[in-house]
């Protein structure tokens, strides 16, 4: 459970737990937005801070018919990216793409933030399917960059983790 810091004023903990809950609301709408599986988030302190990270896996995309090759679904979404790499997960070529979110009210985006992705395709799925794992990491003007690119890397070193397991 996390805990307000020592000294946190009891007047203000009504409002702290509003904010709190509503940002809470607003990452889980967009993993349901984004098809989300499964939502990660640290809720415990590090070093006396809450790291503003989450991650997302997603359910499957399926291609609409069994004649789209994945290697062709990965080239087109390297396409439309700005920053994209090809990695090996568990023997499977991935998809990696790195993003800048600008803060955006209009869309419900308080803080801009980097967000990573990964697209890896099913092996021997028909008709083709990929499961996409999505993190973010919030950003403030105050904030280092190489804060932001520690949290990155270490998305990439659980990412290298990533195995394919097949129920019997």
């Amino acid at each position: 459970m996390a805990q307000l810091p020592p000294g946190f004023p009891k007047d203000d903990m009504p409002r702290a737990r509003l904010r709190l809950t509503k940002e809470l609301q607003q990452t889980v709408r967009q993993a349901r937005k984004a098809d989300g599986l499964t939502l990660y988030l640290p809720v415990e302190r590090m070093h006396g801070v809450i790291i503003p990270a989450s991650f997302i896996a997603s359910e499957p995309l399926r291609a609409p018919t069994d004649t789209i090759e994945p290697e062709a679904v990965l080239i087109d979404l390297a396409r439309d990216s700005e920053d994209c790499s090809v990695r090996e997960l568990d023997g499977t070529a991935s998809l990696r793409t790195v993003k800048k979110v600008p803060a955006d009210p209009d869309e419900d985006i308080d803080v801009p933030s980097w967000r990573v992705q990964y697209t890896v395709p099913i092996p021997d799925s028909v008709p083709a399917q990929w499961l996409t794992f999505s993190f973010s990491a919030l950003t403030a003007p105050d904030m280092e960059i190489e804060f932001t690119e520690t949290l990155i890397e270490l998305f990439d070193a659980v990412m290298t983790t990533f195995r394919w397991s097949y129920a019997c």
